[in-house]
């Protein structure tokens, strides 16, 4: 099994729009180490992050992060260690399309 230390996904999402991070390629798993929000605006913002596995439709109970605040002109980074399976899903949400979110890990494949 090769792994392989990459960046995972990149995204700048609508505003208040749930949106996919990652997906796990199939016949992979992935381990998300860092998570970096950035706030691009003058005007604090909030985020969520959800893990949906197998993609599966959101609940309540996915959310490792729910209305978390970005400073203005600043960025969060999350060190998670997040496992994942083939086809799960990371999803990001902001209250304003002025967050960018980037996922760092490795996938094994």
């Amino acid at each position: 099994m090769a792994t392989t230390y990459k960046v995972l996904g990149q995204t700048n999402p609508a505003a208040t729009t749930a949106t996919t991070l990652y997906t796990v390629p199939s016949a992979t798993q992935a381990v998300v180490s860092t998570i970096v929000i950035a706030n691009l605006t003058t005007s604090s913002a909030t985020f969520r992050i959800s893990v949906r596995p197998a993609g599966a439709a959101q609940t309540n109970a996915m959310y490792v992060a729910y209305d978390v605040t970005v400073a203005a002109s600043d960025s969060t980074a999350l060190t998670l260690g997040i496992t994942l399976g083939a086809t799960d899903v990371i999803t990001v949400y902001g209250s304003t399309a002025n967050l960018s979110f980037t996922a760092f890990g490795s996938e094994i494949a």
